[in-house]
């Protein structure tokens, strides 16, 4: 119970710090329609090129947390390694970041040669030369996230991002539309909107770790120019890890969002109501699988095995429990939640609304399994194991839910259900793989404590 409280205490502010990231492209899209159809699918073009490389770069940087969490787990009070390790971080995000920056300075042209419509994708241009700025800012304040994070100190990510999210908007609404004495910079502005947003949680972060009273004593931009190879190195290859199994995800969701036009426009028009109730949902076992990262890492510092295991364990049955209750949810009430986004009693959205309602019971079988493998993946980040989990999620997503989905949808003609089951089994595979990849290294760990003793 006392671990169950520690993991609800550190996972419910991120938690709702997930929310509000996603309350900020929520309000991109929102005041981006209201420019038209046009510019409103130039955003979701720019977005999706985006997205594919900041969700690598993120995953890159993301592998600081785990050993953070180590570092202060197994010296409560260092200080020399943390400070180091954060600063990597901070190069880590340069070096990710230059790549990522020349390849969206040519969206335009890479748009182009994927076969989209020309002027769309001059659009999505425009708009991804002022987005791609916000990608460092947002790299760097990860990193600080994490400090805070390993700290056992969220509050403070929580409130900057829910700030963000009001700055993002006034910033769309000035910027896009030319209001408050500001040019009218149409796509461009919510671009800029972002970058703006982005900067100011980075720098809202910098004051706070150089000003609390907890942090200060790191000092975390002393000497940013100094550099240790080898941790940087090991750091490089742990975020790289963690940076291919989101991209192996994320690319999976992705392929089946194009799979389902393929199907049908009404087809696709319900994934996206669908697949909207499943990312709101997901939030909560993404919070908590970024708390499991920070306890297990913590504990496996300490060289605690029992807490290591405590740890994990706790935030498996949460995140789990909570999905299984969302599942319920959907198969007892699906008219009311799907009603959420369509009216049925308007004739054009009717078929729709029908289609939806049958996608949503396949949908609550995905949910149990898409929380268990996010945070069986928190669960071994906390004790950096991250090789074999990329070629799980390699093998579970594309060597298992995508063929399965492809099988159903075309050749047993299932369609639209079709690619959600391949989706779940997809999922499925790769949380069952990873919760054994988790007993049998903790296993693994008490053999090894065994023989010492």
């Amino acid at each position: 119970m006392p671990e169950i409280k520690a993991i609800v205490a550190l996972a419910w502010p991120m938690v709702v710090t997930n929310f509000a990231q996603t309350a900020m492209t929520a309000t991109d899209v929102l005041m981006l329609s209201r420019l038209g159809p046009d510019t409103l699918a130039a955003s979701g073009l720019g977005t999706n090129l985006h997205f594919l490389f900041m969700i690598f770069g993120l995953g890159l940087v993301l592998g600081v947390a785990p050993v953070l969490a180590q570092e202060i787990g197994a010296k409560r009070h260092e200080v020399r390694r943390v400070r180091q390790t954060v600063r990597h971080g901070f190069w880590l995000s340069i070096l990710i970041s230059l790549p990522i920056w020349i390849v969206l300075w040519n969206g335009h042209t890479i748009l182009i040669v994927i076969g989209q419509d020309e002027s769309l994708a001059a659009k999505a241009g425009e708009y991804m030369r002022t987005l791609q700025w916000s990608i460092l800012p947002f790299f760097a304040y990860i990193v600080l996230r994490s400090f805070i994070s390993a700290l056992e100190r969220p509050m403070w990510a929580m409130a900057i991002m829910v700030i963000a999210v009001g700055l993002n908007a006034l910033a769309n609404y000035a910027l896009i539309f030319g209001h408050l004495g500001m040019p009218a910079l149409g796509i461009r502005g919510s671009g800029l909107a972002t970058t703006i947003a982005s900067t100011m949680m980075f720098l809202a972060m910098a004051a706070v770790v150089t000003f609390d009273r907890q942090f200060r004593r790191y000092r975390l931009f002393g000497r940013l120019w100094r550099v240790d190879r080898y941790q940087f190195v090991h750091l490089l290859k742990l975020g790289f890890n963690i940076g291919l199994l989101l991209t192996f995800e994320v690319g999976l969701f992705a392929a089946t969002g194009l799979i389902m036009g393929i199907i049908g426009r009404n087809t696709i028009a319900a994934y996206m109501v669908t697949i909207q109730l499943s990312s709101l949902a997901f939030m909560v076992p993404l919070g908590i699988s970024q708390a499991a990262t920070v306890r297990v890492g913590l504990a496996y510092g300490a060289k605690s095995l029992s807490g290591v295991k405590r740890a994990g364990w706790a935030s498996f049955y949460l995140a789990t429990g909570f999905m299984f209750l969302v599942a319920s949810v959907m198969v007892l009430i699906p008219e009311q939640l799907i009603g959420l986004f369509l009216n049925k009693e308007i004739a054009e959205s009717a078929v729709v609304f029908s289609l939806a309602i049958t996608f949503l019971k396949y949908v609550a079988l995905f949910q149990i399994v898409d929380g268990a493998q996010a945070v069986a993946g928190g669960m071994l980040r906390g004790i950096q194991d991250t090789k074999i989990p990329v070629l799980v999620g390699a093998v579970g997503y594309w060597a298992v839910g995508m063929p399965v989905g492809l099988l159903l949808a075309f050749i047993f003609g299932w369609k639209g259900v079709g690619m959600w089951l391949g989706l779940a089994s997809g999922l499925a595979f790769v949380a069952i793989a990873l919760l054994w990849r988790w007993v049998m290294v903790t296993a693994r760990l008490d053999r090894l404590r065994n023989s010492l003793e």
